[in-house]
C-alpha cells in the first residue's frame, strides 16, 4: 500500500508515545525493519522508556510450545534493543533456547540476580556457593536442560518434598532421585491413613519456566471433620481470593486484602491458625510465573489455573482434602504441556502419566516460603524429617 506526501507528514506529527504504541503491535522481524526507515523512527524504537519492543517480546514468550520467531535468537545484534528486555528474556524462554541457540548480550553479574530470582525457585540459590550469578545462572539452566532431558541424577542423589499434615503439621522429606514417584509416596500415606481404597487427586498449584508445583492428596466425603486437611485447602485456595473475577468479592487487582470471616470446619476452633486476616497478597514475581498462572495468586482466566474446581468451602462434587498432601516440584518441558490420553488435561494422572513427566527436583521451606507466604501462619510445625517433631 501506497501512502500520500501528506499522510506521512501526518504521521511524523504524532507524538512519540502514540508512535511507539503503534510500533510495539508489529512482530520483531517487522519492528528490525521499521527500525530502518527513518532517524525518528529509529530514534523510538531504541529508546529505553518508549520500548515497543517489550510487547513483540513478551508475545514470543508467552508461546507455550516455546516457538519464537527465527529473528528472536539474534536480538543481540540489533543496537535498538534495550537490554533491560534480556531480563524479561532470561527469566521466562526455554533453557534450550538459552543455551544453545540464542546469542546471549553481556550483562552486569546484578542483572544476572535479577534473573535467577525470576526464574528459579529460591532453594536452588545453595548451588551458587561463592562464584558470579552469571556463573550460578547459567550452571542451573544447564542443569535443568539436564536433568529434563536425561534420567541422570548425579547433582541431586536425593529429592526432597514436603507435606502437610491434617494436624496442622508440615514435613520435609526426601527420597533417592533415582527412585522418587510422587504417586508411590501417595500410595504409601494413604495406607498409612486408612485412605488406600479412595483415589489419588493431583493438583497443578503453579507453573514457572522451568518447574511446576503439584499437590497430591485425597478427595473425599469423610464421616467426620477429624481426618479433614484445612491446610489443604488453604494452600489451593488462599483465603479470601476466589476464582470467579466478575464477583464483587473477588475481583482481581494488584493487591488484596481480605477482612471477611471466613468459617471453616474444624474440630476444634482454635486448633489451626488460620491466617491473619489483614493479610495482603500480591502477585508472585520472584520467582515469576508462567503465562497460564500470571496472576498467581490470584486467578488467571485462560484455562491453565485449575486450582479452584469447587465453590464455597467445597471441592468438587462436595468434597473435602483427607489424610496429608504431598507438595513436590516437577521439571517442565515441551512433552510435559502435551495432553496425553483422555484423562482431564492438567490435573489428576494427566500431570503425572505420559512423556516428560517424570522429573521431579526438590522442593523445600524457603520455595513453600516463596510460593505460599500465607503457609507461614498455618503450618503449626515445621519438621525435618519424619515424625512428629515432639
Amino acid at each position: 500500500m501506497m501512502y500520500s506526501r501528506h499522510q506521512l507528514a501526518l504521521f511524523d506529527t504524532l507524538p512519540v508515545e502514540i508512535v511507539a504504541e503503534i510500533l510495539s503491535e508489529l512482530d520483531l522481524s517487522s519492528l528490525i525493519t521499521a527500525s530502518r526507515l527513518s532517524s525518528r523512527i529509529r530514534m523510538i524504537i531504541s529508546d529505553t522508556t518508549l520500548n515497543p519492543w517489550k510487547k513483540p517480546i513478551n508475545y514470543n514468550l508467552r508461546d507455550r510450545d516455546g516457538n519464537y520467531e527465527d529473528c528472536f535468537q539474534h536480538l543481540i545484534e540489533y543496537s535498538t534493543v534495550p537490554r533491560h528486555n534480556w531480563i524479561d528474556i532470561l527469566s521466562v524462554a526455554r533453557a534450550d533456547f538459552l543455551l544453545f541457540e540464542a546469542e546471549r548480550p553481556t550483562l552486569r553479574d546484578q542483572d544476572y540476580e535479577e534473573c535467577f530470582k525470576r526464574r528459579f525457585l529460591p532453594g536452588w540459590a545453595k548451588w551458587r556457593k561463592e562464584g558470579s550469578w552469571k556463573a550460578a545462572y547459567l550452571k542451573i539452566l544447564y542443569r535443568v536442560w539436564h536433568r529434563s532431558t536425561t534420567s541422570c541424577t548425579a547433582d541431586e542423589a536425593w529429592t526432597k518434598y514436603i507435606v502437610l499434615n491434617r494436624n496442622g503439621s508440615a514435613n520435609l522429606l526426601e527420597v533417592s532421585s533415582r527412585t522418587f514417584n510422587p504417586l508411590h509416596l501417595v500410595n504409601e500415606m494413604k495406607i498409612q491413613n486408612n485412605l488406600a481404597h479412595l483415589e489419588t487427586h493431583i493438583r497443578l498449584v503453579v507453573e514457572f519456566a522451568d518447574v511446576r508445583i503439584l499437590a497430591f492428596g485425597v478427595l473425599c466425603k469423610p464421616r467426620s471433620t477429624f481426618s479433614i486437611n484445612e491446610n489443604a485447602r488453604t494452600l489451593l485456595h488462599p483465603p479470601g481470593i476466589h476464582r470467579d473475577e466478575e464477583e464483587e468479592a473477588s475481583s482481581i487487582s494488584p493487591r488484596a486484602s481480605f477482612d471477611e470471616s471466613i468459617s471453616v470446619i474444624s474440630r476444634d476452633a482454635n486448633y489451626f491458625n488460620p491466617p491473619p486476616m489483614n493479610s495482603v497478597y500480591e502477585p508472585l514475581t520472584y520467582p515469576q510465573p508462567s503465562s497460564s498462572h500470571a496472576n498467581y495468586p490470584f486467578f488467571t482466566p485462560g484455562g491453565g489455573d485449575l486450582r479452584w474446581r469447587g465453590a464455597g468451602l467445597l471441592e468438587e462434587q462436595g468434597n473435602y482434602w483427607v489424610g496429608g498432601m504431598l507438595l513436590t516440584a516437577q521439571l517442565v518441558t515441551q512433552d510435559t504441556r502435551t495432553h496425553s490420553g483422555e484423562m482431564p488435561a492438567l490435573q489428576d494422572l494427566d500431570l503425572v502419566v505420559g512423556p516428560g513427566r517424570s522429573h521431579y527436583m526438590s522442593l523445600i521451606w524457603a520455595d513453600l516460603d516463596a510460593i505460599a507466604p500465607w503457609m507461614s501462619e498455618c503450618i503449626t510445625k515445621r519438621i525435618d524429617g519424619q515424625g512428629l517433631g515432639i
